[in-house]
């Protein structure tokens, strides 16, 4: 589908700078831009290269700033990045939509299934699941006795939700990643170095507008729910232990990990490869820096960096001073050295 620079300004409540019939029918990187295509200027580090792209349009801000003229036609909104999102989602919507109920799928008699599902190869339903309407279900995907899955929901291949899970309305669960397996708990038995299995019978609740990411992990609880708020966002490689309670609109990016039954507010930033211990408390709009260990309760827009995570600002200084601990070590191991010779000449 090919639009006009027109037509995508007067969508994005834009301007045109330079010729609005100009035409595109892709996207590109600013720094690869061919013809034909839209790139988009968000990020200063990629200033340079609007003045040699070959892309038809760019999108830019409304402030920015030319240092000399360039090839392509501008479009300038209110934010760039928003915007170029705004036209990638039209363009995902623009495509045709997979729909029908394969025959090689397998669908239990008593599962309660809705209206115009995409039911991929190899997908299995099991007994008294309940499918919404308008649900995507890939290839390979299997959905466990009892589950619900919202309307408009989307789980791509691989994708495993285990018995009595329920998922809300317009979720996006990519390929690979398992809801509802056991939580990690083990009892270490009297009089003895074994430990048994501790059976997890709760589940996991996930609310509407959640994006989880692939080859993420999130346990059902021992007892009661696991919890996932509406508007969550996670990254892949993530792993979600029982009992765990995240808050809406919270962000978990990749490879971090949350121990059980900690509870995270809403609107937390997890950073990438930070991990959070059990039964903890973290407030809502807490940012957890990357690779950060989270020992204690945080409290409400608390930020914190390293491990053990402490105040952010302390650890910058804390950084600054760890840098010169070379260089003071051998300052004091001069003065003890001074010191040894002039107490042995005294």
């Amino acid at each position: 589908m090919e639009f006009t620079a027109q037509q995508i300004a007067a969508f994005l409540d834009g301007t045109v700078e330079g010729d609005e019939n100009a035409r595109v029918s892709n996207v590109s990187k600013i720094e690869e831009g061919k013809p034909g295509t839209l790139a988009f200027l968000a990020n200063p580090k990629y200033q340079k290269y609007i003045y040699d792209t070959q892309a038809s349009i760019v999108l830019v801000s409304r402030d920015f700033k030319l240092d000399r003229k360039v090839g392509a036609t501008l479009i300038r909104v209110k934010d760039a990045y928003q915007a170029f999102a705004n036209l990638l989602d039209l363009y995902e919507q623009s495509k045709p939509r997979k729909s029908g109920i394969s025959s090689l799928a397998s669908i239990a008699p008593s599962a309660r299934t809705g209206e115009d599902l995409f039911i991929g190869d190899f997908a299995f339903i099991g007994e008294n699941a309940t499918i919404g309407s308008r649900v995507q279900i890939h290839p390979q995907v299997f959905i466990g006795d009892d589950v619900t899955i919202g309307d408009n929901t989307i789980l791509y291949p691989g994708v495993k939700v285990l018995k009595e899970c329920i998922i809300g309305e317009n979720c996006v669960i990519h390929a690979g990643t398992v809801i509802g397996s056991d939580g990690f708990g083990f009892a270490l038995e009297q009089d003895s170095e074994s430990r048994r299995k501790v059976p997890q019978v709760g589940n996991v609740i996930i609310g509407n507008d959640v994006e989880i990411g692939a080859n993420v992990t999130i346990d059902r609880a021992t007892m009661g729910s696991t919890r996932i708020g509406n508007g969550v966002k996670m990254d892949n490689l993530i792993q979600i232990a029982h009992n765990v309670e995240i808050g809406e609109n919270t962000v978990v990016v990749a490879q971090a990990g949350i121990a059980g039954s900690t509870k995270v507010g809403m609107n937390v930033i997890i950073a990438a490869q930070a991990g959070i211990v059990g039964h903890l408390t973290i407030g809502d709009g807490a940012i957890i820096g990357g690779q950060a260990g989270v020992p204690n309760n945080l409290k409400e827009k608390e930020i914190v960096l390293g491990s053990p995570a402490f105040d952010i600002r302390e650890f910058r200084r804390s950084a600054a001073v760890f840098k010169k601990l070379p260089e003071m070590y051998r300052k004091v191991n001069q003065m003890e050295r001074e010191w040894k010779e002039k107490f042995k000449s005294g």
